[in-house]
């Protein structure tokens, strides 16, 4: 049955031709029994060939099919061809130019036409044998088709012209959705631009300790190894306040910074924000596998801001009842992570939600943080309900 619709939808044309053979043939063999009027038969049969050619070509240009069955019509009036089975190619034409929202003057032609139709014939071909209020009767019940007609002509380009808004307002919200992605992602790496030089910043501080601790090793020439030591220290120290004082410049709208040194969160770490969560009443169950190890700042930095992200969501979006767990296994090359939780949150509110700090891009930041760092994310629906992230993040950069 679905074969049979899509091969109607892609030749409309030969259908309405395959229409127009069954309509001029009972037509013509209507005309061959039964007395046409004045008008002999070859012509009722022209008159009959060419109302089955406005069906066979009513889509491809129905305003001059409209015109041709107007003629038509005056030639049947003219003529005392009277009405005929081919006559129903009116109704046709008359559905399909309403339908169509190409010329409106067709579509009020095709009205008053249809309208008028049944007096012209009443008025040419009266019915002797009704009186004045039967006759207006009978020609009331004949106008009544051809304004259904067009009425569900109107009605069917109505809700084309719905249809068609709503999926070019579908089309621009997507245009703006994906927009706004790359807005997303772009301030999503800014940010995270910014936490990795802290995590520069970082390592550069732990240079200065080191320089400090060698001050106090060094044999040759002490005073003056200390003295330069203690320079470099001093210089370290300098450059880390000058760069974190540009970094704060360019972190417009952030909160003010006391001026000391916060380290960022660490895979170390997870375990206290999990306390927090379950203070804040979502009951999570937190196991670590393997043997830990210290792992690249990056990747420690990932790994917390996932969980974070993920407990977040959790707790939004979750429900009263919901329970989270979370999983840190240690391989030989990389880190996994797995995060599930068996609320109701749903793959979309996740992905337009915000971060964990009300700065993140739900699944956005997280596929940048876990690409940042070379590693692979899977995010989903759990069968039986409840979402799942799992993320695998190698222990060496991606060339």
């Amino acid at each position: 049955m679905q074969r049979l619709y899509d091969f109607i939808r892609r030749h409309p044309t030969g259908v309405d031709t395959f229409w127009a053979v069954v309509l001029g043939g009972i037509s013509l063999l209507w005309a061959a029994t039964v007395p046409v009027g004045v008008g002999d038969k070859w012509t009722a049969a022209l008159v009959v060939l060419l109302l089955s050619l406005v069906v066979t070509l009513r889509r491809r240009m129905p305003e001059k099919m409209l015109v041709l069955t107007a003629a038509l019509g005056v030639a049947q009036l003219a003529l005392d061809i009277q009405v005929n089975p081919a006559d129903f190619a009116m109704l046709v034409i008359i559905y399909t130019v309403a339908a169509h929202d190409r010329s409106p003057w067709a579509s009020r032609l095709a009205l008053v036409g249809g309208l008028s139709a049944a007096t012209l014939a009443q008025l040419r071909w009266p019915m002797e044998e009704t009186g004045t209020w039967g006759k207006v009767f009978f020609t009331v019940v004949l106008s009544v088709p051809f304004a259904l007609a067009w009425v569900l002509g109107d009605s069917i380009r109505t809700r084309r012209a719905y249809f068609a808004q709503l999926e070019e307002r579908a089309t621009r919200l997507e245009k703006e959705r994906e927009a706004q992605s790359k807005v997303a992602v772009a301030a999503e790496r800014a940010r995270i631009a910014r936490e990795l030089h802290d995590v520069v910043a970082h390592n550069v501080s732990v240079m200065v300790v080191q320089a400090d601790g060698a001050a106090y090793v060094l044999d040759a020439a002490p005073d003056q190894a200390k003295q330069a030591l203690e320079t470099i220290s001093t210089t370290g120290r300098q450059a880390l306040a000058e760069m974190r004082r540009l970094l704060g410049v360019l972190r417009t709208g952030d909160a003010p910074e006391s001026g000391e040194y916060v380290p960022q969160p660490d895979v170390q770490q997870i375990e206290d924000l999990v306390e927090q969560v379950r203070h804040s009443g979502l009951t999570v169950d937190f196991k670590i596998e393997g043997t830990a190890r210290q792992l690249p700042s990056g990747v420690e930095l990932t790994a917390y801001r996932i969980v974070q992200e993920a407990l977040t969501n959790t707790r939004k979006h979750g429900g009263p009842e919901a329970g989270a767990s979370v999983r840190l296994v240690y391989f030989d090359d990389g880190l996994g992570l797995l995060v599930e939780d068996d609320g109701r949150g749903s793959a979309h509110e996740l992905y337009e939600d915000g971060g964990a700090d009300g700065r993140g891009h739900g699944l956005i930041g997280m596929r940048e943080r876990v690409g940042m760092v070379g590693g692979t994310l899977d995010a989903g629906p759990r069968p039986g309900g409840g979402f799942r992230i799992s993320a695998l993040l190698p222990l060496k950069p991606a060339h």
